[in-house]
């Protein structure tokens, strides 16, 4: 099978959907497949390495050439040449570690100029990738990573001659919901009519098909579900024993719930049960978090605890194996309902017990796996009990730990989601109208 895989890149922060799309593509290119991966935006920010067809690939919709022919005129005619040294891998990332100067309005401006793309200020950048796929890929059928990339839908369609286009959904709500009016409308609105164009739409859980069902006013039988799945080489590796260790591995940000993890730390040393218990918390820490993680560090200092509390930003995916193998409870307790949450398997994986706000999608990954458990959402008090429990009875966390290990490897490893990726794909194809030549 030939497939294109079209992915929206971070520059300078891992991202779980663009991981998620890297691992899919490099197992389906070890099984023989002919697919590609062509980030749009800005160059993708990965733990993984990829196979050099996929890591070699062009940049579309560079973010630099983005900006400047949405606000001048100029640069829509603008040569090519021009618009390739803005898309400089280099140049990018500066602009990307940067990009939290971009204010709510002109994300917005951006995100509703992409989901009418062919009537927007960017259709020269359309053209380039239209060009692109025609003349170098030829695919089968292409893939959305998410669901904001919509607005290509009728173009592909119209230039490829009917290709099948499958999109995936990954936290579009969230997203969508903290854009200014008339944005935010305006934008739900449109995806809703660009998704129609699309042959086949999937969800990463259960629990997130039945959220854009009901935000989009569809069927939810209308939403296929391909749960993410994950690499397992080197996970399970347990560290020796040490002293006991609550972790964190996500964007330090408010909304993945850093906040609440660190008061429920300071609760948990306020009891005093377990005084030598370390906090480690690893992740990305893009520029417009800066602020919020300072002000938890400062908490942490004040409290006393300074010295417990260990801070490892961007860590490369061997550090990650090592960093989740060696903790003994997990917790990323998410402020909003995450559509599928990676970080979760990956300590699962590492035999790693689960303790998580309850809602959202982790109930479902928990009931699926047996390696967690669920706690009041938003209370930090049920959070460092929830942990309490676990470090109280050693037993019971590496049963739990030990089920959700097993629980990753048969249901949420990569191996899974290419087998059920390609039996989507080929259902798609299938049903898809006879391509014009």
């Amino acid at each position: 099978m030939k497939v294109t895989f079209l992915t929206a890149g971070t520059g300078s922060y891992h991202c779980g959907a663009c991981m998620r799309d890297n691992t899919l593509v490099s197992a389906l290119h070890r099984d023989g497949h002919e697919v590609a991966l062509l980030p749009l935006y800005l160059p993708m920010q990965l733990d993984e390495e990829s196979p050099p067809e996929i890591r070699d690939s062009p940049i579309f919709f560079g973010g630099i050439n983005v900006y400047l022919q949405q606000k001048f005129a100029l640069f829509r005619h603008t040569p090519r040449w021009l618009d390739k040294l803005f898309n400089g891998v280099r140049l990018l990332r500066s602009a990307a570690r940067r990009s939290h100067m971009t204010s709510p309005r002109e994300q917005a401006e951006m995100c509703l100029a992409m989901l009418q793309v062919d009537e927007s200020r960017l259709t020269k950048e359309l053209e380039k990738l239209m060009d692109w796929l025609a003349n170098h890929e030829r695919p089968d059928c292409i893939a959305l990573s998410n669901a904001l990339l919509s607005g290509m839908t009728r173009e592909l369609k119209k230039r490829l001659g009917g290709i099948p286009v499958i999109a995936f959904f990954q936290g579009e709500d969230t997203f969508l919901d903290s854009l200014p009016e008339p944005f935010r409308t305006r934008s739900w609105e449109e995806m809703k009519v660009r998704l129609v164009e699309c042959d086949m739409l999937v969800a990463p859980s259960e629990f997130y098909a039945g959220v854009m069902a009901e935000r989009l006013g569809i069927s939810r039988e209308g939403i296929e579900v391909l749960p993410n799945g994950i690499n397992l080489d080197g996970y399970g590796r347990r560290a020796e024993k040490g002293p006991p260790s609550i972790g964190f591995f996500s964007r330090m940000s408010h909304d993945k719930g850093l906040g609440d993890l660190v008061d429920a730390y300071l609760l948990l040393q306020e009891a005093g049960r377990f005084p030598d218990c370390r906090l480690k918390i690893a992740g990305s820490c893009p520029p417009g978090d800066e602020d919020f993680v300072n002000e938890q560090k400062r908490k942490i200092e004040d409290a006393g605890l300074g010295s417990l509390v260990d801070w490892l930003p961007n860590v490369t995916r061997e550090q990650k194996v090592e960093f989740l193998g060696g903790l003994t409870v997990f917790s990323v307790p998410m402020r909003y309902a995450e559509a599928f949450g990676l970080c979760l398997i990956e300590a699962m994986a590492s035999g790693v017990p689960v303790v998580n706000p309850a809602g959202s999608t982790f109930e479902e990954i928990a009931a699926a796996t047996g390696g967690g458990r669920t706690v009041i959402p938003g209370d930090p008090r049920a959070l460092a009990e929830g942990w309490e429990e676990l470090l109280a009875n050693p037993e019971e966390a590496a049963a739990m730990g030990e089920r959700g290990r097993r629980g990753v490897e048969n249901r949420y490893s990569v191996s899974v989601m290419k087998d059920g990726f390609l039996e989507l794909a080929e259902r798609v194809c299938a049903a898809a109208a006879p391509r014009e030549p």
